[in-house]
């Protein structure tokens, strides 16, 4: 009964349609529609890759400052499910492109820019052993267990589809 859905909806007074989805654990910005032919356009932005995204993690071990991409593609693993798994038989195109910014107490930030928009993708590309095999703190599927999962939905940009202007939508990252 209690979702950020009706929560947002409350708040505006009319009903609001999620235009994506974060892991629960993870902190940040989340795009909501106020109609639903908004909602098709966003989601539609979405899909065609129209969408720029940044998120901010601390990976659970100190890295030297690099950047790259990751192209790993990932299926559910059906026998350990939630958990998804690289496969290249069956996988789909997950790609990342990451920017490792500094150390700090044991931990590496990093920034990461989906490409593609898989469950779990950014997870899987840290902690994997073909991306960057360094979990992210907190990350108690693919990691260890911390006081919260590092990861946080730092921005999202993107062109308006009622006024055709770029908006850039940020949220304080809280760690």
């Amino acid at each position: 009964a209690d979702s950020l859905q009706e929560r947002v909806q409350r708040m505006f007074g009319q009903e609001m349609h999620i235009v994506h989805r974060l892991d629960m654990a993870t902190s940040g910005v989340l795009l909501f529609a106020r109609t639903a032919p908004i909602h098709r356009q966003l989601q539609s932005m979405f899909k065609s890759r129209d969408i720029e995204k940044c998120y901010v993690a601390l990976l659970d071990a100190e890295m030297e400052p690099m950047s790259g991409s990751i192209d790993l593609p990932l299926v559910l693993n059906p026998d350990d499910r939630p958990r998804q798994m690289v496969s290249y038989t069956h996988g789909k195109q997950a790609l990342t492109r990451y920017e490792i910014v500094g150390n700090e107490n044991g931990r590496s930030r990093v920034m990461f820019y989906p490409i593609t928009g898989r469950t779990h993708q950014l997870r899987v590309h840290a902690a994997h052993c073909d991306g960057l095999d360094t979990p992210i703190a907190g990350d108690t599927l693919y990691g260890t267990v911390a006081d919260r999962l590092y990861l946080h939905a730092h921005w999202v940009k993107f062109v308006h589809p009622v006024t055709q202007k770029e908006v850039k939508i940020e949220s304080k990252v809280p760690f």
